[in-house]
């Protein structure tokens, strides 16, 4: 049995690695003791030290030691014998395996990698440090920025879910059906803004873009489907449909987006972002959307349309989406909330034909069943509200600053890069001179805080040519650190050597 003191200095020296782990410091003492006792750490039956030495010994004030403590009493994790203090109840620990199973060095070696069916592990993807908001200069794009999010609306709504008739909603299970009043702002509210008019059952929700490329590689795409993927383009998308097919074909894209040519012909499906291109993020103006429509018609084409970033439009109203200039069904809108509120929502949607529609709902039963419901809610009440289009209004403003920043530091530090042009969107894509090296210059990069995205990932073969291609988000970083960091940036081309 461990004695009171020692159960102290425990706690002491615990407390530390519980950093950043709950908001509030009341949360981090919680959490703390539950892990020290269910690990077995502080053993069952364990005589708790009084709550003035335990304050001393983790340097914080009695009363905040006594509210963890006794919500430890009410969660049944501590027990309180009359004049002897509290103890670690015995009970709590019934269940708990008292040692995790070692299976030893001698155990046959199952041979995994003989095993594995896919080579999924080995695609080349977008990869940015996980601890990225520890750079003085993250150019990652697509981030978070936690001084833009409207954090008070986001938690009054999150407060209307937790109120009784709203948890009797989102509880339910959705496996055949989506959230109703998320499906309903989509229809109501999204959709018209775009455009696009759809019925309920042309509509599923979906965790992400991500997850709607993969359901409609899984549903329509076969080992010999041809699908036309826009080079340089989106890696996940191209990712989805090569692991589906052998016949995935990198289309051209210039200064307008994808190029209606004759290889888009041979195509059974294409993947197309006309409201800013991935990763150029160049806008499709309205001419080439039609001709490329007329192709996809006369070729019996059918096109993914990845509205990719259309609310962030700096010049005003966004060109209509694709989807409702489609007079057939051949156009397949993917939508989504994660790339404005945040990436970990983890929130988009599919429009297609009802019959498609069925068909990815029962596949997306076998992977997750449904979207977790009660932040379909959320986002329901946030877009209803209006928040949703306050917010896109500020990130606009925003963004359209950080980016005239951006160019005139780029002219002013790096001037033999060329930017391509954009109406929008929350990154810039540079190409480098001849002899330019994006990848080497990524590297040496983080050793002055900054961090750029390296472009040859997002081209269906590397080159020497791909090397020249990188990307500079700018949607988390704040504009008075945009120019420092090109700075920063330029000094770490100069250490690079070209």
């Amino acid at each position: 049995m461990r004695p009171a003191q020692d159960i102290a200095d425990i706690w002491a020296n615990l407390l530390p690695r519980f950093a950043g782990s709950s908001a509030t410091l009341q949360g981090r003492i919680k959490e703390m003791m539950v892990h020290s006792i269910l690990t077995g750490l502080i053993p069952a039956a364990a005589a708790i030290p009084p709550s003035r030495s335990l304050a001393v010994a983790l340097g914080l004030s009695r009363n905040t030691v006594m509210l963890a403590l006794q919500m430890l009493v009410d969660k049944g994790f501590l027990m309180a014998r009359e004049r002897s203090g509290l103890f670690v109840n015995p009970d709590i620990v019934l269940g708990q395996s008292s040692q995790a199973h070692d299976p030893g060095a001698d155990a046959d070696p199952l041979l995994w990698a003989s095993r594995l069916k896919s080579d999924v592990a080995s695609q080349r993807n977008i990869a940015k440090p996980a601890h990225w908001q520890d750079f003085a200069y993250p150019f990652v794009y697509g981030q978070f920025d936690a001084s833009l999010m409207p954090l008070t609306d986001w938690r009054a709504c999150s407060q209307q879910s937790l109120l009784t008739p709203a948890v009797r909603k989102w509880s339910q299970d959705h496996v055949d059906r989506d959230h109703e009043g998320l499906v309903s702002q989509i229809q109501h509210r999204l959709l018209p803004a775009r455009s696009i008019l759809a019925q309920r059952d042309e509509i599923l929700v979906t965790a992400g873009a991500q997850m709607a490329c993969f359901l409609l590689a899984q549903v329509l795409v076969g080992r010999k489907t041809v699908v036309g993927m826009e080079d340089p383009g989106y890696p996940d998308a191209r990712n989805n449909f090569e692991s589906r097919s052998s016949q995935v074909l990198p289309l051209a894209v210039d200064e307008q987006g994808l190029v209606p040519s004759r290889k888009l012909g041979q195509c059974e499906y294409a993947y197309v972002t006309p409201s800013h291109q991935c990763p150029t993020s160049v806008t499709m103006p309205l001419e080439r959307r039609q001709v490329l429509l007329d192709l996809a018609r006369k070729k019996n084409v059918v096109l993914f349309e990845d509205d990719h970033e259309s609310e962030l439009n700096f010049s005003g109203r966004p060109l209509p989406a694709l989807k409702s200039m489609d007079t057939e069904g051949r156009v397949i809108y993917l939508g989504s909330l994660s790339k404005t509120l945040a990436h970990g929502l983890r929130l988009g949607f599919i429009v297609a034909p009802a019959e498609l529609i069925r068909e990815l709902r029962a596949v997306r039963r076998l992977m997750m069943r449904h979207v977790p419901s009660n932040n379909a809610h959320i986002a329901s009440l946030f877009i209803a509200q209006g928040h949703h289009d306050a917010f896109i209004r500020k990130l606009n403003v925003t963004y359209r600053d950080r980016r005239m920043v951006l160019l005139d530091a780029m002219q002013r530090w790096m001037p033999d890069c060329s930017v391509s042009e954009a109406q929008g969107g929350s990154g810039a894509w540079i190409q480098g001179p001849a002899g330019f090296d994006a990848l080497a210059l990524a590297q040496q990069a983080q050793a002055h805080g900054v961090l750029i995205e390296a472009g040859q990932v997002f081209f269906a073969q590397p080159t020497a040519a791909s090397r020249r291609f990188f990307r500079m988000g700018y949607s988390a970083i704040c504009s008075a650190a945009i120019e420092a960091g090109v700075r920063e940036l330029r000094e770490a081309r100069t250490l690079a050597g070209f």
